[in-house]
């Protein structure tokens, strides 16, 4: 081990290297503890004859925390070789850190490298006493730290508990505003920006009724419709789809956000009864929400095989056997000849677990088809069947008049900000020449632009062609009959799938189950149902568990 260096035994003067950090980013803000811990250390090095070689400045990293990339710069320096200094110095060993392990791991890297930590306020040698005592100063600060760390966790629960907002990034569709003062303090609370949500309704109606020229799109295919319209996200980068299946997925937009849900630290999720409600006003209805989460589970690939994508008979997935709820398998006689739909649980199991069930195919695919194409794929039964769900649409108007009334707003506050913008420069208050000044005008224009089209957007919703009509229901009806009716084994599945969930078969009976919520979303999208379920079967579908959870 190299010797230890003493600043009263060597010639030359020792070079320090001072490190300076505080926890917040409020700490930074104030520019205060930063300053004071600087004075402090070059009055220190001053008074010993020490030349300072450099400064490391961590504005708002917590200590607790080794990825500080400060840290990092000056441990790479310190143990590269001939490091460019002889003492780190710090104003307390808690600024380089708040965990025993990491401390001590640290000071022996600095040490094998031949550098010293030195603080200013806990002036300690490099003896067995000496060690001690900044293990124990370290096992404290860690504790200190855990416990701030405890009482800031609960005041911003029950912060969050009064429906306050806690300071962090709002998610899209959202922004904060002030709510109340209490004392010097100014609580927070979501609200919706109108310009935002327009994008988050467009994107739930994409995925569950597609564009109007198309079916229900994926969250792939919303993600590049999105980016190939122009729609970009709050920092004006293109739409991922990992942030799509995030929207889709967040709960927030139904009016159901929740607080404490995962430890900052490892990302690791907490447990339900750790997580902390918090009201907000929705920007998606329940039920919409609901059928979203829905679908998405149902294109889930290691829930769909592709057999019941891609195979070659007809109700594959969607034929149950009544008795035990186990689905109805292909199986043929010795010649091959004859094909029935047989209970799987009986025939793997035996007549001990199910006495099973069997029909022949082409017996049930005609029942089943005929059966949907003269009942349910008539104008008169759909329309009796979304009589109820059109008479609610009526009751739309009052949200969309809320709509139009904020982006309205919203526009006003453009124009009014860019006449201000324009007067200031007329009067040669402001110089039109102000780089600032230009990037401050498009900024204004591009808000104005972007509320204008939601705003578009929303009228266009209002327009009763958005909704359903008894035009939209006899074009569904038709589509519907035909693909059902004709065509190839996997598409006519598909298209079957998108009206009905389960084929029941029972020794007297067949029974037919379906949502009168997927009529509405197929009728809406103007006739064409369109294909369910992912055609592939990958375990890993995607590795960072992004898409299709």
């Amino acid at each position: 081990m190299p010797p230890v260096l003493n600043p009263e035994q060597t010639e030359a003067p020792l070079r320090a290297a001072l490190y300076f950090r505080v926890s917040t980013g409020r700490q930074a803000e104030s520019d205060l503890s930063i300053p004071d811990q600087r004075r402090q250390a070059l009055a220190y090095c001053a008074a010993r004859g020490w030349d300072v070689a450099i400064e490391f400045v961590e504005p708002g990293m917590s200590g607790t925390d080794d990825r500080r990339p400060e840290l990092q710069r000056l441990l790479d320096m310190a143990t590269a070789g001939s490091a460019p200094f002889d003492v780190v110095l710090v104003h307390s060993f808690s600024r380089f850190a708040r965990d025993h392990f990491a401390l001590e791991m640290h000071v022996r890297h600095l040490r094998k490298a031949g550098v010293r930590l030195v603080s200013i306020t806990q002036d300690l040698g490099e003896d067995p006493m000496s060690m001690m005592v900044r293990q124990v100063f370290a096992l404290f600060d860690e504790y200190q730290s855990k416990e701030n760390a405890k009482h800031t966790l609960r005041a911003m629960q029950e912060n969050a508990r009064q429906g306050f907002w806690n300071g962090s990034k709002a998610p899209y569709g959202y922004a904060v505003v002030a709510a109340e003062q209490r004392g010097a303090k100014t609580k927070k609370r979501l609200a919706i920006d109108p310009v935002e949500a327009e994008v988050i309704r467009l994107i739930f109606r994409l995925y569950r009724e597609g564009d109007g020229r198309s079916g229900p799109m994926g969250v792939k295919a919303v993600t590049s419709w999105l980016n190939e319209h122009g729609y970009r996200t709050r920092l004006g980068a293109r739409w991922g789809i990992g942030q799509l299946h995030g929207i889709l997925t967040r709960a927030t937009y139904k009016g159901e956000h929740r607080f404490n849900r995962k430890v900052w630290k490892t990302r690791k999720a907490k447990p339900d009864a750790d997580h902390v409600p918090v009201a907000v006003e929705p920007i998606i209805d329940a039920a919409t929400f609901d059928a979203v989460q829905a679908s998405l589970k149902s294109r889930n690939p290691k829930i769909l095989p592709p057999r019941v994508v891609t195979g070659p008979i007809l109700l594959t997935g969607i034929a149950t056997c009544a008795g035990c709820g186990g689905g109805m398998t292909l199986r043929t006689g010795k010649t091959g000849r004859y094909r029935y739909y047989t209970c799987s649980t009986c025939a793997r199991q035996g007549k001990s677990a199910c006495q099973g069930r069997s029909i022949p195919m082409d017996k049930l695919d005609r029942l089943v088809t005929d059966r949907l194409a003269d009942r349910l794929l008539t104008p008169e039964r759909v329309g009796d069947l979304l009589a109820g769900l059109m008479e609610r649409q009526a009751t739309k108007n009052e949200d969309h008049t809320a709509r139009l009334t904020a982006l309205r707003a919203k526009i006003s506050d453009s124009e009014s900000r860019l006449g201000r913008l324009y007067a200031a420069i007329e009067s040669g208050v402001a110089d039109l020449n102000d780089q600032t000044l230009k990037d401050r005008v498009a900024g204004v224009k591009t808000e104005r632009d972007l509320a204008q089209i939601a705003y578009d957007r929303a009228v266009a919703e209002t327009n009763p062609r958005a909704r359903i009509t008894d035009q939209k229901i006899a074009k569904f009806v038709e589509t519907m009959r035909s693909n059902v009716l004709t065509g190839d084994t996997p598409f006519r599945r598909a298209y079957i799938r998108s009206v009905i969930d389960q084929v029941e078969v029972d020794d007297d009976e067949i029974r037919i189950w379906g949502r009168k919520t997927v009529l509405e979303r197929l009728v809406a999208a103007s006739g064409g149902g369109s294909p369910a379920g992912v055609p592939s079967f990958v375990r890993k579908w995607r590795a960072r568990g992004d898409s299709n959870l």
